[in-house]
Parts: structure tokens; C-alpha cells; sequence
């Protein structure tokens, strides 16, 4: 087996309703995920004397709250794993965006170490633990875009129009813990299907709170939408727009403001998490003959 190069792609919300707040305090949400192309990479070094550590990543995260690492111990304690790894994450994805990447990086820490030490769980275990890590975990295990409900974690595959995406971050960071505490805050939106999302679309409820603590998002997205119909992501601060074509997407960030991030990617339906949990499982097969 391989230990580097593992990858662990951004998503954004297409769109993102409250329908609900449970007693535990977490939301009862709606939304749908859609995969992106972009992704960190990881590489993974096990060790026999169990000590996981991270040895590359980013270093305004302290190590031992990266969740990357925080996956690696909870496989470890949840499978007995008397192994260990070093982790190193090349990050691309931006922190604090809306696009998932530290959920993504720990997704693809409990796949790829559950190959690499061979504590075997399938991906429904693996999900059921990332979900103690976060809502997000949970998709990115299963690596497919997909109608997500409940805290995020009740997921069904979903065929998405895909396309070429223009996504945007401002030069602000967005602390999804503050918007989902504030007090203005809509909690009470009504569930809507996948049909009428495909047919009519979403909004994004956490937008109004966002743009009115946050105004660099509001910017950013004025400034998108002078293209094309624009959105945020998650709880922000990533804006993005849909282009049918990757020079139309590249356009669209022409003269893209001093201080803030742009990049391009594409919309699809299968994580390459999946491809490369498939040819290392191919990898063992040949091995054991």
C-alpha cells in the first residue's frame, strides 16, 4: 500500500436551509453537498509505536486540534490499533470558507488509515465516527455529492447539475459556531424536496447573518454576482457562482481584489477519495496473490 497523496476534496452547499433546532442545540438542516475537484493532500507514514503525530499542516491549527489528527486517535481508540502514523496535510483548501476542509481532511484520515493499519470497519463505522468529529464527516467518508438532513448526516445520493465553479474568499474568516449561535438566526424554514430543489432552487439561511456581521462577504458576493448568480457556502465565507465552461469560471475572477482567494474547480458527483480507496484495495488483492 501507498501512504502519500491522499485526497481530501472541498464541497460547497448549493444551498443551505434551518428547518429546526433540537433540544441538544445542534439544527436539524437541509442541503445538498456537491463534491469539488479541489482538494488537500495527505500523506500518511504508519509507525509500530502507536504515536500519531502531525508533522506538516497548517500552523495556525494547533496540531493537537487538527482534526485530521483528532480522526487518527479516535480510529485508534475505536479499533484498538496498536499503530500509530505520521500525517502531513498540504492544504489548499481555505480554513474557515464553508468548504468543509477540515472535515474532509479527517474523512480521508479515518479511510486511509482504516486501509493502512487494517482495522477493517466499513464505511458506515467509519461514518458513524467522523460524525462525532462533525456533520460534515460523514459525507466526504461516503465521497459521493449527495441531499443531506438532519445535522447533515442523513445522506442520499443525488444526481447534481455539476458544471465549473468560481469560488471566492474574502479576506475574512467566518467561525461556523458564531452563526449558528446567533440569535437572528432563521430556525424554522420548510423542508422542501429534491425536486422542488432541482426545479426551483435554495437559499442559503445562514447568508443574512453572515453578511450583516461579516460585510467583506457581502462584497464578495455583489462582486460575483456581477458574472453570475452567486451564493455562500455553508456558514461562509466562501461565495461561488456555476459557469457552464472552465474559461467562463476563470473569467468570472478576473481582477479579483487585492487580499482575498479565487480558484476554480469542477462539480462532481464522486469524491477521488473513492478511486484511491479502490486501487488500494486492488494493490492488496494482487499482494495476497
Amino acid at each position: 500500500m501507498t501512504s502519500g497523496d491522499w485526497p481530501a476534496p472541498a464541497k460547497l452547499n448549493l444551498f443551505l436551509h434551518v428547518t429546526g433546532r433540537r433540544q441538544d442545540g445542534y439544527h436539524e438542516l437541509q442541503t445538498a453537498f456537491q463534491m469539488l475537484d479541489f482538494c488537500d493532500l495527505l500523506d500518511f507514514e504508519p509507525r509500530g509505536d502507536g504515536i500519531i503525530r502531525r508533522i506538516a499542516g497548517n500552523e495556525t491549527v494547533d496540531a493537537a486540534a487538527d482534526l485530521a489528527v483528532r480522526a487518527a486517535r479516535l480510529l485508534q481508540a475505536a479499533t484498538g490499533s496498536p499503530l500509530g502514523a505520521d500525517i502531513s496535510i498540504r492544504k489548499r483548501i481555505p480554513l474557515q470558507g464553508g468548504l468543509g476542509g477540515g472535515s474532509s481532511d479527517a474523512a480521508t484520515t479515518l479511510a486511509a488509515l482504516n486501509e493502512l493499519w487494517r482495522t477493517g470497519l466499513t464505511a458506515e463505522a467509519l461514518a458513524s465516527l467522523g460524525l462525532e468529529l462533525g456533520a460534515d464527516v460523514p459525507v466526504f467518508v461516503h465521497g459521493r455529492s449527495a441531499w443531506a438532513e438532519g445535522v447533515g448526516e442523513r445522506l442520499r445520493p443525488v444526481e447534481l447539475p455539476g458544471g465549473w465553479f468560481a469560488v471566492v474568499r474574502p479576506g475574512v474568516a467566518v467561525s461556523t459556531a458564531e452563526v449558528f449561535q446567533a440569535p437572528e438566526l432563521t430556525r424554522n424554514s420548510s423542508p422542501i424536496t429534491i425536486r422542488s430543489f432541482l426545479l426551483e432552487g435554495g437559499r442559503n439561511d445562514c447568508e443574512p447573518v453572515v453578511t450583516a456581521r461579516y460585510p467583506e462577504v457581502r462584497r464578495a458576493l455583489d462582486w460575483l454576482r456581477r458574472s453570475a448568480p452567486a451564493s455562500m457556502t455553508g456558514t461562509g465565507s466562501c461565495v461561488f457562482a456555476r459557469f457552464a465552461s472552465r474559461e467562463a469560471a476563470s473569467a468570472a475572477l478576473a481582477g479579483l481584489p487585492a487580499g482575498w482567494q479565487g480558484f476554480v474547480a469542477r462539480g462532481i458527483a464522486e469524491s477521488p477519495l473513492l478511486g484511491r480507496l479502490e486501487a488500494e484495495r486492488a494493490a492488496a488483492r494482487r499482494e495476497l496473490g
